[in-house]
């Protein structure tokens, strides 16, 4: 599984030009499924990202972690972060998941997600506009 992870100051996802959810201060999460992953790991996996001190304390450092009466989460699938482009300039995607695996997987890291914080999901399958104000900006690629 392979997430970035982006701090917003809000983001928003549409599909079909129509907004289907919105978030103000939080988390922009892309994530990735590789085909080798495996279920069970995904509530340690949600667990590592809730305890991410991405967000700075009274003297400026990333010491303090998401914060479920503050925050939340907007969690986007994104196949493409298993794009390999070694010796080529058109992606493969062989390393990925297959779609109807992958949707079980990210109905699932929803609900670990939920569990923790109000998490926003995308719609998985479909062509989404993503729009953000990037706080920092703060970008991390977490891979497990």
């Amino acid at each position: 599984m392979k997430c970035v992870i982006q701090r917003v100051k809000k983001a928003s996802v549409q599909v079909k030009n129509t907004f289907i959810g919105t978030i103000d201060a939080g988390y922009l999460v892309y994530v990735g499924f590789h085909k080798d992953d495996q279920l069970q790991h995904i509530a340690q996996y949600v667990e590592k990202m809730m305890k991410l001190r991405l967000f700075e304390d009274d003297l400026g450092k990333m010491n303090i972690p998401i914060d479920p009466t503050k925050h939340q989460i907007m969690l986007i699938s994104q196949f493409t972060l298993y794009g390999d482009t070694k010796g080529t300039n058109r992606p493969s995607f062989s390393m990925s998941m297959p779609f109807e695996q992958a949707k079980k997987y990210y109905e699932n890291m929803i609900e670990e997600c939920n569990k923790y914080i109000k998490t926003i999901p995308g719609q998985f399958g479909e062509h989404m506009q993503i729009t953000s104000e990037n706080d920092g900006p703060v970008t991390l690629i977490l891979e497990f």
